[in-house]
């Protein structure tokens, strides 16, 4: 029971408390009642601050008003005590715009927080003259220019985070002078040199954040033995070095590790089973070796182990034997150890992995033998990569107990048996990878019920039986559906029309039959159809014609027969049409595509006629009689023609002789700039490339930047192209592009998307091009992917580099030949050839592009561009060093150097070549008989193909790889090289007269790709 004075001692309590309160707040408006000369100066900063955003979504600076006290603002606090702000927070509010440099004038601040905004320009000195800040956050902002050299003065600084910016220079050593630093975010910056020893000096240092920046060098001993530290990342940086033996012990704190994509070498020391606080270890994308701690189950709080990418492992048995210990990680949730060197063969101790774990990656290693049944114990499984092992047996059909798996890498092993019908329960799965195996039976009806699958890849097995309607009627495939290269029958199910999203679909290589179905019509989605080596007859169905966007139709090899329809020549997208060895009749189309010889294939139609010259079939035959019969109706028709074309020319002209009169009267208004639409707006293109970020930042060039961006309509990736005005040029750089680009448009040529001409925030003019994006960046980046580190496991096989030949030189002809005025790019080089997501090539950068017009023309009289040198050094033909102005046997001598460089792998300004020396005469010395010696390093050798590679058959595309193992074992390679070398020899050539007409290349080169394809 209560006692009697309970009820008393509660009410007086709350009356106390209440008066504290209102104690509280009049001692706090006294305050700044009190002191209003020292509050004024920070009213006028925080004025100057508002007066300069020009972005403010969430209308903060609208409540910044005078019908309240500037203390009761929005993120701000004061002082109680003397009315003065201390703490300004405006994290998170998307506010735009350049910082104040009156920030300097809040002297009593202690925190300063614009975590996750859009403020530029440089990071203001005057911030140095806050000697009481403690708490310095402006990450995630676009600031430039280098870390104020002021900061120094600001010695009680705990917090220093500056991540997500454009900062540029090196890291000061002077930060090694902030002794109460205790936290220090630098990522996602532009930072270059090295990590200054100094900071290692820091007492109180825990938190190091540096990754995403172009830091060279390697980590200071005094960081890798600074105890305190908890959080150190520095990873995408520039860095080498070993990590040390004995960095376990003098990190005995650490819980985040990560190194990751830089160029680390050496082991993975043991002592790292001493930092029994590690919840993070990544060290993805390097170069280590040797093998990883046998006993990593003692670090229990793992959550995330990546060690992908590099060089670990010896390809032996006991190479993965650390799986077992992992049992004791209940927290782990990914294991990454792809592309590696690992043997061995799965433990059964997978089925007691953390119940957490959502990815398990163990792709292209040498892992052999099967898939352990208990892995359907992990049941919150979102991804399985086991791609490019050597794993064999069936799958067990505890996979289907994996409902929350969403991609499943099973492609380029050696299962066999049938694919489990289990699967079909996966039913959040987006990806299902099981091409290039030996899988049998039929496909599994179940495999419908995956109704959210993107890409279902099933090509190069022994699967047989139809095609299930269930499967090919799955609604929601969007990416493709490849069951090429198996032994599949029957005839394509109506059900097909249900694929309105799939981009590819491809049925090749199997014994289909029947017609095409009408249903196919319904696709409309299609870029790429492919039903080439099948028995499917009939005519082509007229319903295809709603199929506009295909981009790649092959449907040789089949008996399809009838005319070929008219209504493939107005396919505008389409790039290549493949209908050899049919029964087609009748003449060949000549609108569209079928005006392009190099683009179209109709060998095997031997009742086909007509078509342009190029194609060589014989011209078509009319009978006499029919031919009687319509001259002597022509003779009745055409009186009576003229006559009525005569009366509706007059009637023509009479309506429109006023309107031809007005029209008189206007002048033209339209610029070069305006040719292209100008409809996004400098905010949407800031918004698209998250404010031009560093992260969307793919390269640089003389004139500018190109950034990727997001479209916020369809959300479609494009590459902006944002001019550097200050450089002399950039403008009629982009004036010079923007003319060219209007006039031109083939599938070789990197398609505009839209220009843009204005003012940025500041006033300042703006100008940018948006173009198509190209997934797999530019030729240079392969070639030489040093610099790129997306690109350094990465590399060109032979008739890749020979496509990417083939494409260039067709974007050549068509600009020296096929446009209305005759255009010279003038800057052939890899980093402007740009590969799409199939690795077609894409001619880009017209910046230094002219028009050629002919002297005899009325055009004559225009000025034409002057003889200054234009190019990229080693790329300039030797006449425009010597005064000659921009021609077509220019930009040939720039593709011959580009097709040496694409064969051997180096470029014209190699360091190699020195005096007289140049890639061309490298070339010469070695022609005809010692071509191994100058080929590309990364090009299969012929001793790397003696007999059965296991190596390449751990690699993703291992049956391709495999056809030019078999042509390299023929000298097929070799003979064919030869012939390469040769055309860029004759296209570089000294004297221009002596150069190859670019249309002999692109025969030259379909010829040998035609006896490379034949006999490889």
């Amino acid at each position: 029971m209560n006692h009697p004075c309970a009820n008393s001692r509660g009410l007086l309590s709350q009356i106390l408390n209440r008066c504290l309160l209102v104690c509280m707040i009049l001692i706090k408006e006294s305050a700044i009642a009190a002191t209003p000369a020292g509050n004024e100066t920070d009213l006028q900063a925080l004025l100057d601050f508002k007066s300069r955003i020009v972005e403010d979504p969430f209308k903060i600076m609208s409540s910044w008003n005078d019908s309240i006290h500037h203390c009761s603002w929005i993120g701000i606090t004061c002082n109680i005590s003397n009315g003065r702000i201390m703490d300004l927070s405006l994290e998170q509010l998307r506010l735009g715009g350049p910082l104040t440099p009156f920030i300097g004038n809040l002297t009593f601040l202690n925190r300063l927080n614009l975590l996750n905004n859009s403020f530029h320009g440089e990071f203001p000195h005057e911030v140095g003259r806050l000697l009481y800040l403690q708490h310095l956050n402006f990450s995630y902002n676009n600031f430039g220019g280098s870390i104020p050299s002021n900061l120094s003065h600001c010695i009680k600084l705990k917090v220093l985070a500056a991540g997500a910016n454009n900062l540029t220079g090196t890291i000061p050593t002077w930060i090694g002078n902030l002794s109460s630093l205790s936290r220090i975010s630098f990522g996602l910056n532009n930072f270059i040199g090295s990590i200054p020893h100094e900071i290692g000096l820091l007492s109180s240092l825990t938190y190091l954040v540096l990754y995403g920046n172009y830091l060279s060098g390697s980590v200071p001993s005094s960081i890798y033995n600074k105890s305190s530290l908890y959080y150190f990342s520095f990873t995408q940086n520039h860095l080498h070095g070993n990590l040390p033996a004995d960095v376990g012990i003098t990190l005995p704190n650490i819980q985040v590790f990560a190194g990751a994509v830089n160029n680390l070498t050496g082991s993975v020391p043991a002592s790292l089973l001493n930092a029994s606080k590690l919840e993070i270890l990544d060290f993805s994308l390097n170069g280590l070796t040797g093998a990883l701690p046998k006993n990593l189950g003692v670090l229990n709080r793992l959550t995330r182990l990546s060690f992908e990418h590099n060089r670990l492992g010896t390809g032996k048995t006991d190479d993965v034997s650390f799986l077992d210990s992992l049992v004791n990680c209940t927290v782990l949730q990914v294991l990454r150890l792809g592309v590696n060197n690992f043997g061995g063969v799965l433990p059964k101790a997978i089925a007691n992995f953390s119940s957490q774990m959502h990815t398990f990656a163990l792709n292209s290693n040498g892992i052999h033998g099967n898939i352990p049944v208990g892995i359907g114990n992990l049941a919150n499984l979102a991804l399985i990569g086991l791609e490019g092992n050597r794993l064999t047996g069936s799958l067990p059909d505890a996979l289907g107990r994996l409902k929350n798996l969403r991609e499943l890498y099973l492609n380029v092993n050696k299962f066999s048996g049938r694919i489990p019908s289990s699967l079909g329960n996966l039913s959040v799965l987006i990806k299902l990878f099981l091409e290039e195996n030996n899988f049998e039976g039929s496909i599994p009806s179940t495999l419908g019920n995956c109704q959210n699958l993107l890409v279902l890849s099933l090509y190069s097995n022994k699967l047989s039986g139809t095609i299930p309607a269930e499967v090919i009627g799955l609604s929601k495939l969007a990416i493709y559906l490849d069951v090429s290269h198996n032994a599949l029958s029957g005839t394509l199910p109506a059900e097909v029309s249900k694929l309105h999203n799939l981009g590819e679909l491809v049925l090749s290589e199997n014994n289909f039959s029947g017609v095409i179905p009408s249903s196919l019509g319904s696709c409309i989605s299609l870029e790429k159809l492919h039903l080439e080596g099948n028995s499917f007859d009939g005519n082509i169905p007229q319903t295809l014609k709603n199929l506009r966007g295909l981009l790649d139709i092959d449907l040789s090899r089949n008996n399809l027969s009838g005319k070929i329809p008219e209504f493939l020549g107005e396919f505008t997208e389409l790039k290549h049409l493949n209908l050899s060895y049919n029964n087609f009749e009748g003449e060949i189309p000549k609108n569209g595509i079928f005006k392009n010889a190099t683009s179209l294939s109709l060998y095997g139609n031997s009742k086909l006629c007509g078509g342009v010259p190029e194609l060589n079939f014989p011209a078509c035959t009319v009978r006499k009689a029919s031919l009687a019969r319509r001259i002597l109706a022509l003779k009745v028709a055409i009186p009576i023609a003229c006559a009525l074309v005569l009366l509706l020319i007059l009637s023509c002209f009479l309506k429109l002789l006023p309107i031809v009169k007005r029209s008189k009267k206007k002048t033209p208004t339209s610029t070069t700039e305006r040719d292209l639409e100008l409809k996004i707006s400098y905010s949407e293109i800031t918004k698209c490339t998250d404010g031009f970020s560093q992260d969307n930042l793919i390269g640089s060039g003389s004139f500018g930047s190109v950034y990727k961006g997001t479209l916020s309509g369809d959300e479609s990736s494009v590459a902006v192209k944002v001019l550097n005005l200050q450089q002399r040029g950039a403008s009629k750089s982009f004036i010079d592009e923007c003319q060219v680009l209007r006039s031109i448009r083939h599938r070789n040529l990197l398609k505009i998307i839209t220009a843009i001409s204005g003012v940025d925030h500041q006033g300042n003019d703006f100008k940018a091009l948006v173009f198509e994006y190209m997934p797999n960046g530019s030729l240079e980046d392969w070639l030489h992917p040093i610099s790129n580190f997306h690109f350094q496991n990465k590399t060109l096989t032979f008739t890749e580099r020979l496509n990417i030949a083939i494409d260039v030189a067709c974007a050549l002809e068509y600009l020296h030949h096929f446009c209305e005025t005759p255009i010279v790019h003038c800057d052939i080089k890899p980093s402007n050839v740009l590969l799409d997501n199939d690795m077609v090539a894409h001619v880009g950068d017209f910046g230094l592009a002219t028009f050629l017009f002919e002297e005899s023309s009325k055009l004559s009289t225009r000025p034409v561009m002057s003889a200054s040198l234009r190019g990229s050094i080693g790329y300039i033909p030797p006449e425009y060093g010597m005064g000659g102005k921009p021609s077509i046997l220019g930009d040939i001598y720039s593709y011959g150097i580009l097709l040496l460089e694409i064969f051997t792998g180096k470029r014209p300004t190699d360091e190699a070549f020195e005096g007289s020396t140049g890639i061309q005469q490298f070339v010469a010395m070695a022609l005809p008989n010692n071509v191994k010696d100058i080929a590309d390093p990364s090009l299969v050798s012929e001793q790397d193909f003696e007999g059965e590679s296991e190596q390449f058959e751990c690699e993703t595309k291992a049956i391709r790889r495999n056809n030019e193992i078999k042509a390299m074992a023929k000298g097929l390679i070799e003979d064919c090289f030869v012939s390469l070398m040769q055309i860029g020899m004759s296209c570089s050539a000294n004297p221009p007269s002596e150069r190859m007409p670019i249309t002999v290349v692109i025969n030259k080169l379909h010829t040998i790709k035609n006896i490379y394809t034949d006999k490889a």
